[in-house]
């Protein structure tokens, strides 16, 4: 299928909505094409703009294609596409993955070609409507073909049912594995729901049987950067581009990379020249706005994303991007509260288009339970001595950099990825094997606190088998397995790495929670709870709360890093994260924004930190005090524990954490020091 292949990343977490008509046509044509067909589908041109875009092809067979889907929806298949229409249906009746119905009826060949080239001719008006429907008869009559299915499944998207409109997807891949469009709109709908490394499994399957389509190469490259592969990604587009000069899709996912790194002026670039050929078009107006707001031109990045909310040809995922930006611009010239109402309005979409979150079991009910099965646990198990020899491992000091998201563990990674001796993760998951073994549902701490050798230690082989297949070379280095949500997992690190080290990193939780509900991630379970400032709140008290009671029960050496003061002092600081490490401090620790710039994995930080370290964002919350005053209470007890200064105006004592009976007091602990390691 062949549609418009908008950015999905970190910042920007989901694909603009286009329709994917000429999906048809490029699969019977056989048509590389690289999204323009599908901006005339969804409006985004018409007419003589078209043919202006359309680019010389490789070969004769493929301008003659390429013309045929470049000159819009309004004109008549030729013959050429006729006789592919032909041998689709042909091959249709001779495929073994035929269904029953079809094995048990005669078909009519004539009468079958007439309504595929209904369908085809509906789908090229834009009447997706009427092409779903006859297309969905058809199929009830027997004769199942995954153009049939893919029409069905554009118009479920166009009406926001990307579930539905995935099962037809994945069925008609079941019944031609080797077609191209539906392979390709597949992961187009997975990358849609932000499931990209599904996508991307897809998009490799395409590749690895059609090596030279550029728009699978532009596809897959959208799908890494919603991994936050940056350099993937970029390799994966720039074949696209070698593939097809002037590939669309293309152009616009670079401007991306470009704005995820923090290189406002090539995503400049990149993005006018999509622009220039499409007006309007979403991402590159996302990344211009980026760009604009960077160089501090602040009324022309708001007139470009007030123009995108109220384009009607845009998606509601592109409105609720545009929204999140704006709150940005409205943030820089001072205006908070309309800032905090754009960044609602953002959340508030989200919620709406990930609502499926809301049928699945909540991450506080989840962390709920793993403080209830903690407390089950006889402390003496944990206490157990002992003698691990970690065989798997090359590394010389193991250690796990953790916390809370947007508390300042990307500043701490990239900060210490600068010393020749450090290898780090770059907020991979690598303890997935012992997850599913011990954090499986209803959870029970108990079987990890008994669990012996023998079950422990090929957890451990898994692990490092994990860290090399991501390439991460780790002899005889500092290894910092950086996840600020490992927090939860403290257990599983002390039962299979009891001889690791914690970095603990801790900020203002003000502001970290204000962090979460502004900044986009990846969507899972636990993101789509910092999209209500309420559950984000009771989120971070829950996990402050669950690492409180886990630190005393594990013999793991603990370094808590606190951001404000490292911020500060950033030699000072890091030069006592290297004695903890057993690191000699170097300078070039200090040179930290050359390698966000540089990096290949993107977070919501990378951008920010590309422009060094910036002291005026510590205390933000105070400009948000009035939107955040609901939520105060849940937070205070943790703002006292942590030694951060309360404001004036709130005296609230309530020392709990909602919903938890088994909260203790955080107050009735000594303040930490601002670097305080034990």
């Amino acid at each position: 299928m062949v549609r418009a292949f908008f950015t999905s990343s970190w910042c920007f977490a989901s694909p603009s909505t286009v329709a994917g008509a000429v999906a048809v046509v490029a699969r019977l044509t056989g048509c590389a094409a690289g999204g323009v067909p599908t901006l005339v589908a969804a409006g985004w041109l018409e007419g003589e703009a078209v043919g202006a875009l359309a680019q010389p092809a490789a070969s004769a067979a493929t301008t003659t294609a390429d013309k045929v889907v470049l000159i819009g929806f309004k004109r008549i298949l030729p013959a050429l596409q006729w006789r592919a229409v032909i041998r689709a249906i042909w091959l249709a009746y001779r495929s073994p993955r035929q269904s029953d119905t079809l094995n048990r009826m005669a078909r009519d060949l004539k009468a079958d070609l007439e309504t595929l080239s209904k369908v085809l001719g509906l789908a090229q008006q834009r009447d997706f409507e009427r092409a779903a429907d006859l297309a969905a008869t058809t199929l009830r009559s027997g004769f199942e073909h995954p153009v049939l299915l893919n029409v069905m499944a554009t118009r479920l998207e166009l009406h926001g049912k990307f579930e539905e409109s995935l099962a037809l997807l994945e069925r008609a891949v079941a019944i031609a594995p080797r077609d191209i469009g539906a392979r390709n709109a597949l992961s187009l709908c997975l990358q849609r729901l932000e499931r990209p490394a599904e996508a991307l499994h897809h998009s490799d399957e395409l590749l690895r049987q059609n090596p030279e389509l550029a728009f699978a190469h532009a596809t897959r490259g959208n799908a890494l950067i919603a991994l936050g592969e940056l350099a993937q990604a970029r390799a994966s587009l720039e074949r696209a581009l070698e593939l097809e000069p002037g590939n669309l899709a293309a152009i616009v996912a670079l401007a991306s990379i470009a704005t995820h790194r923090g290189d406002h002026g090539v995503a400049r670039r990149w993005a006018e020249q999509a622009l220039a050929k499409v007006p309007g078009l979403p991402d590159a107006v996302l990344s211009l706005a980026a760009a604009e707001l960077a160089a501090g031109e602040y009324s022309q990045a708001e007139r470009l994303l007030q123009g995108l909310i109220l384009d009607s040809r845009a998606g509601r995922l592109d409105k609720a991007r545009a929204s999140g930006l704006l709150g940005d611009v409205l943030d820089a010239t001072g205006r908070y509260a309309e800032a905090f109402a754009a960044y609602a309005a953002c959340n508030g979409s989200l919620r709406e288009f990930h609502r499926r979150y809301e049928s699945e079991p909540s991450m506080l009910d989840h962390t709920r339970a793993l403080i209830e099965s903690l407390g089950r646990v006889d402390p003496r198990h944990w206490q157990a001595p002992a003698s691990v020899t970690d065989e798997s491992s090359e590394a010389r000091l193991h250690v796990f950099l953790t916390g809370f998201p947007r508390s300042g563990t990307t500043l701490l990674e990239v900060v210490l990825d600068g010393h020749p001796q450090v290898a780090t993760s770059e907020e991979n998951e690598f303890l997935h094997e012992a997850v599913l073994r011990f954090l499986r549902e209803p959870f029970d701490w108990q079987a990890l606190a008994l669990a012996g050798e023998s079950e422990l230690a090929p957890l451990r082989t898994a692990y490092w088998a994990a860290v090399r297949r991501a390439g991460i070379e780790v002899r005889g280095k500092v290894f910092i397995d950086k996840h600020p949500l490992h927090t939860l997992k403290l257990p599983v690190i002390a039962r299979l790495f009891p001889c690791a080290k914690i970095l603990f990193a801790r900020r203002d939780p003000r502001d970290v929670v204000l962090g979460c509900f502004r900044r986009r991630f990846l969507m899972n379970p636990a993101v789509y709870r910092f999209l209500d400032l309420r559950e984000a709140a009771d989120f971070y008290a829950l996990t402050m709360e669950f690492a409180t009671q886990a630190r005393p029960l594990f013999p793991l050496e603990w370094f808590d890093v606190r951001y404000e003061s490292l911020v500060a002092d950033l030699p000072g600081g890091s030069r006592e994260i290297c004695r903890f490490l057993e690191l000699e401090w170097l300078p070039e620790l200090e040179r930290f924004a050359e390698r966000a710039q540089a990096s290949n994995h993107a977070t919501p930080s990378t951008a920010q930190l590309a422009r060094g370290l910036d002291r005026g964002r510590a205390g933000q919350w105070l400009n948000y005090a009035a939107a955040l005053e609901p939520i105060l209470p849940v937070l205070m007890p943790w703002v006292r524990r942590f030694g951060y200064e309360l404001s004036p105006a709130f005296t609230a004592t309530s020392p709990g954490t909602p919903g938890s009976s088994s909260c203790s007091d955080p107050a009735a602990e000594k303040n930490p020091g601002p670097l305080d390691g034990s």
